[in-house]
């Protein structure tokens, strides 16, 4: 093909993705065809990955198929400085992306960075900073071919966002580890007020974007609806949780298992934060977390995925839509090459 075919060819597919990515009802097309995203989270931990953070951007765009990079946040580990120079640092990595990159903060970068050896910061400082580094351009993605989703950043929330493509409702939603923000800071035995009313403003914030979520995919007759997060609400990796450790989630974890509950499809939530690649459905009948979180009603139709991160951060989720499939969302984990 030559070169400037092959420019307006990428110039044409991009105007499509953008258009199915939009708030709006896309056209036929794009609705009707096969859509494959990336999805990582709780990477780059340590100099190590960060000095192999190149590769993994560098291997995600050589996939030919992957139109959409998601990233679930924890972009360092909970122990390393949260300083403005590694935010920067990160934020340029996301830069190399090609494709548009949908990014949702973790607890690492701004609700733990508390602590002694993360800095100390406040936290709320560094949700700040997070915000102007990471969406500076509300209604945007990353990536070097950014283009538009619908931004909560008129209620004061620009990282939680919502699109839809091939006949699924998307939306990525800022909920954290460390309970969902709430776990007491250093020298603190209970949450301050200004941490409380944080974390208040923020799960009404994620409570409405996942109704809204609901609503847009039940209008439109949408396949199926996909959450993406960074904090495991129902953590295999713990034997004997304490609800204490995750009253925060309460609300949300209710409105996703009533939402999902009403919706005709399936619906899928991935998310970060325990770095066990996991795949389960934790509000099925019968599933412990049901009784744990106080919900009576149970659903089924959602499936939950976990990525690898941390030490296991070896390989990236290869998510495939497939509008006319009963299962519409398959995947699998694609080994990173060096």
């Amino acid at each position: 093909m030559r070169p400037w075919r092959r420019a307006a060819s990428a110039a044409i597919a991009l105007s499509a993705l953008a258009l199915a990515l939009s708030a709006e009802p896309a056209s036929a097309g794009p609705e009707d065809q096969p859509f494959t995203f990336a999805v990582i989270g709780d990477i780059p931990y340590g100099d190590a990955q960060v000095a192999e953070f190149p590769k993994v951007v560098a291997q995600i765009n050589a996939d030919p198929d992957v139109q959409l990079v998601g990233h679930l946040g924890d972009i360092k580990s909970g122990s390393s400085v949260c300083s403005d120079e590694y935010v920067q640092l990160i934020r340029s990595e996301f830069d190399k992306f090609k494709d548009p990159l949908v990014y949702t903060p973790g607890d690492n970068e701004w609700t733990d960075c508390h602590r002694p050896s993360a800095g100390p910061y406040n936290p709320l400082e560094r949700l700040a900073a997070i915000r102007k580094v990471f969406f500076p351009r509300p209604g945007w993605t990353l990536g070097q071919h950014s283009v538009r989703v619908a931004s909560g950043a008129g209620t004061g929330y620009p990282e939680n966002v919502t699109y839809r493509r091939a006949g699924v409702a998307f939306a990525a939603v800022h909920i954290v580890g460390s309970n969902n923000g709430m776990a007491p800071w250093t020298r603190n035995t209970a949450p301050t007020p200004e941490q409380a009313a944080e974390v208040k403003g923020r799960t009404a914030a994620a409570v409405q974007s996942i109704r809204d979520t609901f609503d847009k995919a039940r209008r439109n007759h949408n396949k199926a609806v996909a959450l993406l997060t960074q904090a495991d609400m129902f953590d295999p990796t713990v034997t004997d949780p304490a609800f204490a450790d995750y009253d925060a989630f309460q609300p949300i974890v209710r409105t996703i298992t009533k939402e999902s509950a009403r919706f005709a499809g399936p619906v899928y939530l991935f998310n970060g934060d325990s770095h066990v690649y996991n795949s389960d459905k934790p509000l099925d009948t019968g599933s412990k977390w049901l009784s744990f979180y106080g919900i009576r009603t149970a659903a089924p139709n959602l499936s939950r995925v976990t990525v690898d991160g941390s030490s296991n951060g070896t390989n990236y989720l290869k998510v495939t839509v497939r509008p006319g499939s009963e299962q519409v969302l398959t995947w699998t984990r694609v080994p990173f090459a060096f």
